[in-house]
């Protein structure tokens, strides 16, 4: 098998995705109608509801929801062998993630933006809606720490990569001032800009390598995990157009440039797939996940397939941004669909490598050295990228080091494999960091929501001491565990968080779609995903508490495996408050208009 067949694939199964199943979800079960004022056109006030071009609005919102899941996860999950992935991939985006994706949009749309514990509220129940808020709470402080740990594995000890990502933050106010204060309007001229100075961020981040300024932007794990959590705090307090929009639009560039370039790669190399179909780890007992393929390649891969990250955008940042409501099928559903292509392009260029390379890269080095396997081709890539490749866990470096293969195979590139690697490295931390400033600031939103209900000023979005004080208190909380957990306790965690989530959409859709779609049989659509990945999500936690937290037997084990009890034990509940309100619907005896 080959690289080139995998492309085509993918590509025709989610373009038609798109023109039939997504297309049939708008016009029919969500009966999407321009004519209906968003949110983002009635409530404008410049700071939260801000209208914004749809594809502005895309950009945001595939920036937001493609984090480290569709690049890292893909990559771990390759342990398994590049079939079970791939399947999960493509079944997994188009029936689950990108409906779910699209009716929480389009829920929200139409609740004036209200969060996702909000719609449980009114759809299921005020039971619901206050289990709900407090699960998301601790599954957003989760999903954060894990997104952003796959960062600051990726950047430790990297001064040309450090830099480049230092540099996208005033590049990104840049291009916020251009598009909203000097040059209103003008898309493409702020787009030009932002996409030159992104690719001299690199370029320029090579000479920082190589000269005395290399330990200014030289960090270790443990400074860079109080960087990104102040840089959180920061985007979660400025105005939404002036850092997080554009940085978002401005990644989305280089995100969906990337992939397209990396297929255009796969096509003209065709590279030979060296990771087998299917591997002896299936079973368990692996060296970078210990479970069995179910349920832990869907947990793995998460945001390819299906997230329930995704409906904290949908129901948070994107429909204060949607200016038309016929776009949320573009957005919503769209997004979903690159995304789970983004995931089947990192899972081919993690495969290409040799299963010994992969595997010295993903194991840490006393693990690895017990394994007994030898590196092949290792020793050379280190040379070619001036970084030392072996033990760098968490999956970015191995997506680098196979992006970098496939682009040095291209004629007259072999001698640029240190700058595509370095490239790779800042898009994935482009990719990662867009979810975790769009993160912290819908996680402000829901505290707001909180702490409005114990003191009502604390609860608006324009109040300055209520957005400094809850915008602190979430960059603290996830800023915590990520300075305390490595990858091996936070990504399982997430991954259980990140699917627990989505059960609490896929059940609170199912109801959204009761009582207002044409046919009750429609909620079919989110119940049977939503029934897949309860059963899912709930073993896959059970199985992370009994052999990963507690055989640990420190302080942090015993607190991840309370966070993940908690967790399970909301969404057990609104699983049960939701099928008992559905039913009750159903007896009813009508459909929902």
């Amino acid at each position: 098998m080959n690289g080139l067949g995998i492309v085509v694939l993918a590509a025709v199964v989610f373009a038609l995705a798109y023109r039939t199943y997504g297309a049939f979800l708008a016009a029919r079960v969500a009966m999407l109608d321009a004519s209906r004022r968003t949110p983002a056109v009635r409530l404008e006030d410049g700071q939260n509801f801000h209208a914004m071009n749809r594809w502005v609005v895309f950009g945001h919102h595939f920036a937001a929801i493609a984090g480290a899941g569709p690049l890292v996860g893909p990559v771990l999950a390759a342990q398994f062998g590049y079939l079970p992935g791939l399947l999960w991939i493509l079944v997994g985006a188009v029936l689950a993630g990108a409906v779910h994706d699209f009716v929480i949009l389009v829920a929200s749309v139409r609740s004036d933006g209200r969060s996702l514990a909000e719609i449980a509220k009114t759809h299921v129940s005020p039971l619901s809606g206050g289990v709900a808020m407090l699960a998301i709470l601790f599954i957003i402080v989760t999903a954060l720490a894990g997104l952003a740990l796959v960062v600051v594995n990726a950047l430790a000890e990297s001064a040309w990569g450090t830099f480049t990502i230092f540099l996208t933050i005033p590049i990104a106010v840049l291009v916020g001032l251009y598009m909203e204060r000097w040059r209103k309007g003008r898309v493409g001229e702020a787009s030009a800009l932002g996409v030159v100075l992104v690719l001299g961020a690199v370029v320029l981040g090579a000479w920082v390598h190589h000269s005395g300024f290399a330990p200014w932007f030289t960090f270790s794990r443990e400074e860079l995990s109080i960087a990104i959590a102040v840089y959180g705090f920061l985007a979660s307090v400025l105005p939404v157009w002036l850092l997080l929009a554009p940085r978002d639009y401005l990644s989305s560039y280089m995100k969906i440039g990337t992939i397209a370039v990396l297929a255009l790669g796969i096509v003209f190399v065709a590279p030979e797939l060296r990771m087998p179909a299917v591997t002896e780890h299936i079973h368990g007992g692996g060296p970078i996940i210990p479970g069995t393929v179910w349920p832990f390649v869907c947990i793995t891969i998460a945001c390819g397939a299906v997230s329930g990250w995704h409906s904290l955008i949908s129901s948070g940042t994107t429909p204060k941004m949607l200016a038309n409501e016929r776009e949320a099928l573009f957005v919503g559903y769209g997004a979903m669909l690159t995304e789970g292509f983004v995931a089947v392009m990192a899972l081919v260029a993690a495969t290409v490598l040799l299963p010994g390379d992969y595997l010295a890269i993903n194991v840490d080095p006393a693990r690895w050295a017990a394994l007994g396997i030898e590196p092949v081709e290792l020793r050379e890539f280190s040379r070619l990228v001036n970084e030392d490749l072996a033990g760098r866990t968490g999956g970015a470096v191995t997506l680098a080091v196979g992006m970098a293969h496939i682009f040095s195979s291209l004629p007259g590139m072999k001698s640029l494999m240190a700058y595509w690697y370095h490239f790779a490295i800042m898009f994935e931390a482009l990719f990662i960091l867009t979810t975790v400033d769009a993160g912290t600031r819908v996680g402000r939103y829901l505290l707001q929501e909180v702490f409005g209900r114990v003191y009502a000023p604390l609860g608006r979005v324009s109040s300055w001491p209520s957005v400094f004080l809850t915008s602190a208190l979430m960059s603290l909380a996830w800023g915590y565990l990520l300075y305390y957990n490595d990858i091996s306790s936070i990504w399982p965690m997430f991954g259980v968080a990140n699917q627990l989530l989505s059960v609490i959409a896929f059940t609170v859709g199912t109801n959204y779609i009761l009582n207002t779609a044409r046919r009750r049989a429609y909620a079919l659509m989110t119940a049977i995903p939503g029934a897949f990945m309860a059963a899912t999500t709930l073993a896959a936690g059970t199985l992370n508490i009994l052999d990963n937290y507690l055989p640990r037997g420190d302080a942090h084990g015993w607190l991840n495996a309370g966070m993940t009890l908690v967790m399970m034990a909301c969404v057990i509940a609104i699983l049960a408050d939701g099928t008992r309100r559905a039913a009750r619907t159903l007896r009813s005896g009508r459909d929902g208009r």
